[in-house]
């Protein structure tokens, strides 16, 4: 057994009612929201920007970056996340925007980062998080953020408090865009019918914590984008990969272990965008 499942049999095994990762994710989403973790931050007032302008305007590969100190799968990424100087770095290697995970039980995210990302940043923000309830939409236009991420399964599993083209449209009424995470084709065609703003692929399966950039292509080999901006998610090491996963019509590509863990994230992130 890989050290990756063994980390994941781990989390599971406290609770045999829970089937796969993504349900402990969830479980652990309502317990956090219940308290009263999206409620500590103030409003802030921001300009809003678009993830979406700055894909279809980027004259290199779009890229988005993401703030991160650790995953399920990884562990520890970095000891000590200084998340406004990482974004800065980011930023000056040509991020088009920059993902900052909040989420903390799991991966050791904070919404005070998000807050610090917003500061150092004038790039669009996306808060990466488990949403389940439409008063965390609140929270993360509340601190800042110009987008937020959602994810497909969670919503067909019934974890969330509405129906997710409903969470969509609350989203798009405080002025956020939406990232919808998809894992398969059933979930890709369900999101490209909908009005999320950009549509994702995520290679890492979230009931197992394995990665293969197959999945990006295997959807996209399939089915159309019928005019919505594909982001790939995930697994993404190299510019070759880039290359890789362009071929099949992924047009921006959310990167973030990579370069969080790169000994100059500025550079890593000018490999990235220069991929093509």
């Amino acid at each position: 057994m890989s050290s990756q499942e063994e980390n994941f049999q781990s989390l599971r095994g406290w609770n045999h009612r829970l089937t796969d990762f993504l349900d402990l994710l969830a479980y652990d989403a309502k317990e956090t929201f219940s308290k009263g973790y999206y409620s500590a931050e103030k409003r802030r007032s921001y300009s809003n920007l678009s993830f979406r302008k700055m894909i279809l305007e980027s004259k290199d590969v779009p890229v988005i970056t993401e703030v991160k100190a650790a995953s399920p799968a990884l562990g520890v990424i970095t000891e000590k996340l200084e998340a406004g100087k990482l974004a800065k770095a980011m930023e000056k290697g040509g991020a088009v925007g920059i993902s900052v995970i909040t989420e903390p039980e799991h991966f050791k995210g904070s919404l005070s980062s998000l807050v610090e990302v917003r500061r150092a940043v004038k790039l669009p923000v996306l808060m990466k998080d488990i949403i389940i309830n439409p008063e965390q939409l609140k929270t993360a236009s509340r601190i800042g953020a110009d987008a937020v991420l959602l994810i497909q399964s969670l919503f067909e599993r019934g974890y969330c408090e509405c129906e997710v083209q409903e969470m969509i449209w609350k989203a798009h009424e405080v002025n956020l865009e939406v990232l919808l995470e998809t894992h398969n084709e059933k979930e890709f065609q369900s999101a490209i019918a909908g009005d999320a703003d950009l549509v994702g692929i995520n290679n890492r399966d979230l009931r197992t914590l394995k990665v293969d950039l197959g999945v990006t292509k295997r959807v996209l080999s399939r089915n159309e984008s019928e005019g919505k901006i594909i982001v790939s998610e995930s697994g993404l090491r190299t510019a070759d990969d880039i290359r890789f996963l362009s071929k099949f019509g992924a047009q921006a590509f959310l990167i973030g272990t990579a370069v969080v863990s790169a000994p100059n994230v500025e550079e890593k992130v000018k490999e990235f965008v220069s991929a093509l």
